[in-house]
């Protein structure tokens, strides 16, 4: 569809182009020319709009009407003072020029610099959140994953769920990319937040509350918690660990995930299927459903192949869980049913 109205767009401006110069010059040579300059015009407001995404809506706001305003107090100075002082000496072209566009520039710059000190915090839409007992931040790791829409459709996540919109900025930017990976991911993000608009367990408010004097986007985030009295909702370790720093309550998905994984005790039997080799000698390395890594001793020989396996340990990391394990045929011989194992020889 995005496509479909850049084309229309450019073909407008080629086509006004070719018609402009024609009836100007009354020239097919112009009229040709017309329709070149139109591509070129086209081609310069989509890079505009580019650009644009990334601007904060309240600086474009403030750089508008600090401009509109310099233009009509330049207008009223020309028409009105400069002409009634100079009656003698006519007002020509570049003298307008030149007011109208110092005046527009200096309204623009001023409204660009004043709008960054606007605090949107009186805006009704928040003091309604401020007043939400149960707010959630989302971070843009948490709407890219997507696993945030799949538990909120089971109805174990209740509340208000406030994304704001240097995030939603940030997902669009991710979406936008020339790499066709961050492309996926960014789109991917877009959906989500789609699907979390249409859940019925909780509230989506997109809000525009920014902090200029903060460049990062973990530390807004941080400061919008404080402000909201909020959690935020993230995948982030670093943000995890910051955001706690400073008291604020975070809820983190992968620390989720990591709970919901069933329990593992030494000892117990499981099938897993030998992928890669380990970083120690002889070690094999295979996977269980929900990602788990599983180490298996001297597996290295049967790559490719499902074995049978027991438990020996299990490690909890940051970075998620590790099991390492024994063939069942070494660890029956070795520590966990040597009688078995000794009865399953004599039998031989």
């Amino acid at each position: 569809m995005d496509l479909l109205i850049q084309i229309v767009l450019v073909a407008v401006t080629t086509i006004s182009g070719y018609f402009i110069l024609k009836e100007i010059f009354a020239n097919t040579l112009w009229s040709l020319l017309g329709a070149v300059l139109g591509i070129g015009f086209g081609y310069i407001i989509l890079k505009l709009e580019e650009k644009l995404k990334d601007i904060p809506l309240k600086i474009i706001f403030g750089s508008l009407l600090g401009t509109t305003i310099s233009l009509v107090v330049a207008d009223l100075f020309i028409s009105r003072l400069l002409l009634a002082l100079i009656k003698d000496i006519p007002i020509t072209l570049p003298i307008y020029i030149l007011f109208y566009f110092v005046m527009g520039y200096i309204g623009f710059r001023i409204g660009k610099e004043k709008s960054k000190s606007l605090d949107l915090s009186k805006v009704p839409l928040l003091d309604r959140i401020e007043n939400d007992e149960d707010v959630k931040i989302l971070d843009t790791s948490t709407i890219i994953d997507g696993r945030i829409a799949d538990i909120c459709e089971t109805g174990f996540i209740e509340g208000t769920f406030v994304i704001p919109q240097f995030v939603l900025y940030e997902i669009q930017h991710i979406a936008d990319h020339s790499d066709t990976v961050k492309r996926t991911r960014g789109r991917r993000g877009l959906d989500v937040l789609h699907r979390l608009q249409k859940q019925t367990f909780v509230k989506v408010k997109i809000v525009d509350y920014d902090f200029p004097k903060l460049k990062e986007v973990d530390t807004k985030l941080i400061a919008l918690a404080k402000k909201l009295t909020g959690k935020i909702l993230t995948n982030d370790y670093n943000l995890n660990k910051v955001a706690e720093l400073q008291g604020i309550e975070v809820l983190n998905m992968n620390q989720l995930a990591a709970s919901l994984r069933p329990a593992m005790l030494p000892g117990e039997q499981m099938n897993v299927k030998v992928l890669k080799e380990g970083k120690e000698h002889g070690q094999g390395i295979g996977y269980l459903d929900d990602g788990t890594m599983v180490v298996v001793d001297d597996a290295k020989k049967l790559l490719g192949k499902s074995v049978d396996v027991v438990v020996t340990s299990v490690l909890q990391t940051t970075s998620g869980r590790m099991i390492f394990a024994k063939l069942k045929e070494q660890a029956e011989k070795e520590f966990y049913f040597p009688d078995e194992y000794q009865l399953k020889e004599q039998a031989r």
